[in-house]
C-alpha cells in the first residue's frame, strides 16, 4: 500500500533535540543473568594452552577463545567461542584472579541478555566476598545508576574456581541502558585522574600513566576529542566560587554526584575518586548535555584498608587524601548548598539503607546463601590464608592485616561517627531531571522534574512566558495522573495549552517546601521553542510475519519483528506516536520514549510480551496476511503516518521497501533487520547470483561441508563479516550463534545459511 505520510502534518515528532531536556536514568531489572534468587554456575572450557599462556603472562589482555556455559537452573546455555582474559590490577598476580568474558570478540555485535562483556571478580582482598556486591545494590537503592552484580561460581575446564561476583561490564551497552543514548563520549578514568587542570588544550589531557591513558577515551575513539572533558575540568578548577553552581550544574550532575559522594565515605571506597583518584567513569550524556558519574570497582570498602587510617571514624567532610588537591570533592563542599545537601544524603543513606536492624538481616542472609560455595573453594584459601571458618568471622570480627575490623562492626562504627559530625541544615528543594515534550503548535506540551527535599514539597509550579506575551503558571502534581509516573514518587508533571503559531518560551520551574525556602530548576529560564510541525517521514521499512531461524531478540526468542524507518532529515521522537497491526484500532501499542536518528531503523518485536521490554508489542503478525499502520499523536486525532496490506509470508523472508523507503516493495530472502535494504536478495526481482551449495543446511555445526575447495565469506545479515576461510572444503560454523547468514564464495556464489540451536 501506498504510504499515507507524504501528504499528513504530524504533531508529536521531535525535530529539536533540545539541551534542556534531562531525562532521568534508567534502572534495568537484574534478568536472567543478574538476578539473586540463586547463584549461577559458569563454565569456561577453554584449551588447557591457552589457560596456561593467561596465568604464565598475567599482565596480558589478549583475549583467548573459549566456550560459555550458563546455568541458573531455568536457563542453561552454551556460547561458543567467545572471549577469555584476565582482567583487574592487583588481583592479576593474586592467587584467586579475577577474568573478563567477551561475547563480541569473536563474534561482532554478539550479545548474551543484551550485555556483551562479563566481568568475574575473585574478590580476593574481601574475606566476606560481598562489600562490592552491597556497594552496588546500595548505590541502586539511591537511585544510582550502578552495574547489577550477583554471586556465581566459576568452573574452568571442569575444574572449581570459586565464588565470584559478577559485575556488569560499564561500556556503551551500559550507558545505552541508563540514558538510552550512547553517542557520548564515556572516559574510564584510573589512577592518577585527579581532574586537575592542566590547561586549555584538549589533548594534554590524553596524558598517560603505566602504559594507558588516565583519562581513557572508550567511546567515539575515532574523532578522538577531549574537549569536552577539557571544559569540563577548567570550570570545575577555575570558575569563581560564587558563579560555580550555575555553570557547574549545566555540564555535571552534580546532585547525583552528591549522592555517590556520600555512599562512597559511608562505605568507606578509598579507592575511587575521592581519596585515590582512581576507579570511575565520566559520561558525557548526549540527552542532558551534562556528565554522569558512574562510580567503578568497589572491593576496597567498608574498612579494608592498607593505610593505617581508621576509616569508620575519618571526618565525613575532609575525608579525603588531605596530602593532595581533589576539586571535584572539596569545590563541591565549599558550596553550602551543595554540602547540605551531601549531609542530607548521608542521613537518608544511613536511616534508610544501612540501618543495621534490616541491613544486617540482608547482610547474613547473603552470607549463609554463599558460605557452602566458599567451603569449596580451592582459591579462596591460597592468598591469605583464609579458611571457611573465617569467612564467617569476617562478619563480626577482624582478620588482622589488611581487614582490622569485622564487616559489620564497621558499618555500626561509621554510621555511629557519621550521625556525630553531622551538621545538618535546611535546605531548598533539590530539582533534577527536568523534561519536556516537544513544542509543537496546537499540541500540549508535557513537564516533569524530580524534586526531593529534606522537608515536605509543598507546589511546584511551572511558569511559561510567552515572546510578547503573558506568563501563565502551571501547577505540577506528584499523582500519577499528570505525565508523572507513579503518585508519590518524586516525580511531578503538568502540562501546557495549546499554542496555535509558533513562539518562542522562557520556561522556569519553582518548588517550594513547607518552610517557604524555594529554588529553581535553573539559574536561568529555559528558552523553547514552540515550531508548526513537519510532514513525517517514518516508514514500515521491513518486516518478517514468521521468524524461526533469522534474529533472535535479547532474550533469544525468535519472534516476528516490524522495522520502521526515518528518511527524514531531522530525529523523530517516537514517544506519542502508536504501531497496530488493525488500522481501525490506531492506538493498540504506544512506541517507546526514543529518538530516531536521520536516516537510521529501529526494529520493534511483535511478540505479544511487551512486558519483556519498551521495544516488544502487544500484538503479533498473522503470516496468513493483515495490515501495519503507524499512527500519530492522540491530540491530532491519531492521524495514519504510514501502513501497508500485506499478503501470505513465507517462513524467515521479509517484505521489504526497496530502496528504503521507496513505494517499491520486494520479498527479501537475505533480510535486513534494523539495516538498509539495499544488502537483501530479492525472491522476485533478483535471483541472479547463482546458488552456493553446501550442507548440513540448517546446521546445528560444528562443520558445513562444501562440494569443492573454496574460498568462503561468511556474514550476518548486516553485512558484517563472522568467518572468512582460505582455500578448504569445509568450515567450522561452531562459533556463530543461532540464527540466519549469508555465505558467499569467491566465484560470486551465494546461499542462506540457518544455524540452529
Amino acid at each position: 500500500m501506498k504510504p499515507l505520510s507524504q501528504s499528513m502534518l504530524i504533531a508529536g515528532l521531535l525535530f529539536f533535540i533540545f539541551n534542556t531536556v534531562h531525562a532521568q536514568p534508567d534502572f534495568p531489572d537484574p534478568g536472567m543473568l543478574y538476578g539473586d534468587q540463586v547463584i549461577p554456575r559458569i563454565d569456561i572450557l577453554i584449551h588447557p594452552d591457552s589457560l596456561a599462556l593467561i596465568y604464565e603472562y598475567p599482565e596480558s589482555d589478549h583475549e583467548y577463545p573459549a566456550t560459555f556455559v550458563f546455568d541458573n537452573g531455568t536457563v542453561h546455555d552454551t556460547l561458543k567461542t567467545i572471549g577469555f582474559r584476565l582482567r583487574g590490577n592487583t588481583s592479576r598476580v593474586s592467587k584467586k584472579k579475577s577474568f573478563k568474558v567477551s561475547f563480541n570478540t569473536f563474534n561482532s555485535g554478539r550479545k548474551y541478555y543484551g550485555v556483551e562483556k562479563m566481568n568475574l571478580n575473585g574478590e580476593h582482598n574481601d574475606p566476606s566476598i560481598i562489600r562490592s556486591k552491597l556497594c552496588w545494590d546500595i548505590l541502586r537503592q539511591a537511585d544510582i545508576p550502578a552495574p547489577r552484580s550477583n554471586h556465581v561460581t566459576v568452573f574452568i575446564n571442569g575444574d572449581y574456581y570459586g565464588l565470584y561476583i559478577n559485575v556488569e561490564h560499564i561500556d556503551e551497552e551500559f550507558v545505552e541502558k541508563r540514558f538510552e543514548n550512547n553517542d557520548g563520549n564515556l572516559y574510564k578514568c584510573l589512577y592518577p585522574a585527579d581532574l586537575h587542570f592542566l590547561g586549555a588544550d584538549p589533548d594534554l589531557y590524553k596524558l598517560e600513566s603505566g602504559g594507558r591513558r588516565v583519562y581513557e577515551l572508550k567511546t567515539n575513539e575515532s574523532a578522538d576529542d577531549y574537549s569536552d572533558l577539557a571544559h569540563f575540568i577548567d570550570v570545575l578548577n577555575n570558575l569563581p566560587l560564587q558563579d560555580l553552581p550555575c555553570a557547574l550544574e549545566k555540564l555535571f550532575n552534580v546532585y547525583d554526584y552528591l549522592k555517590i559522594m556520600a555512599v562512597d565515605v559511608i562505605t568507606a571506597n578509598w579507592d575511587g575518586y575521592i581519596f585515590n583518584k582512581n576507579n570511575f567513569y565520566l559520561y558525557h550524556n548526549l540527552s542532558s548535555g551534562k556528565f554522569e558519574y558512574i562510580p567503578y570497582d568497589l572491593d576496597n570498602t567498608y574498612g579494608i584498608d592498607w593505610f593505617g587510617i581508621d576509616w569508620s571514624t575519618r571526618n565525613i567532610y575532609t575525608w579525603q587524601n588531605t596530602q593532595e588537591y581533589r576539586p571535584l570533592f572539596e569545590r563541591i563542599l565549599q558550596v553550602q548548598r551543595y554540602k547540605d545537601i551531601y549531609s542530607g544524603y548521608l542521613k537518608q543513606i544511613a536511616e534508610n539503607i544501612m540501618d543495621p536492624s534490616a541491613f544486617f538481616v540482608t547482610i547474613e542472609a547473603i552470607r549463609d546463601k554463599v558460605y557452602p560455595s566458599v567451603v569449596d573453594d580451592p582459591y579462596y584459601p591460597q592468598d591469605y590464608g583464609y579458611t571457611p571458618d573465617d569467612f564467617l568471622d569476617s562478619y563480626t570480627q577482624p582478620m588482622g592485616g589488611h581487614v582490622p575490623i569485622g564487616l559489620e562492626p564497621y558499618i555500626t562504627q561509621r554510621l555511629t561517627s557519621a550521625m556525630a559530625q553531622l551538621v545538618l541544615n535546611d535546605y531548598a528543594p533539590v530539582m533534577k531531571y527536568f523534561n519536556h515534550t516537544p513544542a509543537i503548535t496546537n499540541q500540549e506540551i508535557w513537564f516533569s522534574v524530580y524534586v526531593e527535599d529534606d522537608h515536605p514539597v509543598q507546589e511546584v509550579m511551572v511558569q511559561l512566558t510567552p515572546e510578547g506575551g503573558l506568563e501563565q503558571f502551571i501547577e505540577m502534581y506528584d499523582d500519577g495522573q499528570h505525565h508523572d509516573r507513579e503518585a508519590g514518587d518524586g516525580f511531578y508533571g503538568a502540562s501546557a495549552g495549546l499554542f496555535p503559531i509558533p513562539v518562542n518560551l522562557a520556561i522556569e520551574v519553582k518548588a517550594t517546601d513547607n518552610t517557604g525556602q524555594y529554588t529553581f530548576v535553573s539559574c536561568e529560564p529555559i528558552p523553547v521553542a514552540v515550531v508548526a510541525p513537519e510532514i513525517p517521514m517514518l516508514f514500515i521499512n521491513e518486516f518478517m510475519a514468521d521468524n524461526e531461524t533469522t534474529i533472535a531478540d535479547e532474550n533469544g526468542n525468535f519472534s516476528d519483528w516490524v522495522e520502521v524507518y526515518n528518511a527524514g532529515v531531522s530525529p523523530v521522537w517516537l514517544g506519542n506516536l502508536y504501531l497496530t497491526d488493525n488500522l481501525t484500532n490506531p492506538d493498540k501499542w504506544q512506541m517507546p520514549d526514543h529518538t530516531l536518528a536521520s536516516g537510521q531503523f529501529v526494529l520493534f518485536w511483535a511478540d505479544e510480551k511487551p512486558e519483556q521490554g519498551p521495544f516488544h508489542a502487544d500484538f503479533k503478525l498473522d503470516k496468513d496476511g493483515e495490515e501495519i499502520g503507524i499512527f500519530g499523536s492522540e491530540s491530532m486525532g491519531f492521524p495514519l503516518i504510514d501502513s501497508v496490506l500485506f499478503g501470505v509470508q513465507s517462513t524467515d523472508i521479509s517484505y521489504g521497501r526497496y530502496p528504503d523507503g521507496s513505494d517499491n516493495w520486494e520479498f527479501l530472502i537475505y533480510p535486513t533487520p534494523g539495516f538498509t535494504n539495499a544488502s537483501g536478495l530479492w525472491v522476485e526481482e533478483q535471483p541472479a547470483a547463482p546458488g552456493l551449495h553446501f550442507y548440513p543446511n540448517p546446521t546445528t555445526g560444528p562443520w558445513v561441508y562444501l562440494p569443492e575447495w573454496l574460498l568462503i565469506h561468511i556474514c550476518d545479515l548486516s553485512g558484517k563479516p563472522c568467518i572468512s576461510t582460505g582455500f578448504t572444503n569445509k568450515v567450522d560454523v561452531s562459533g556463530l550463534l543461532p540464527g540466519m547468514y549469508i555465505i558467499k564464495d569467491d566465484r560470486g556464489r551465494a546461499g542462506k545459511l540457518i544455524v540452529t540451536p
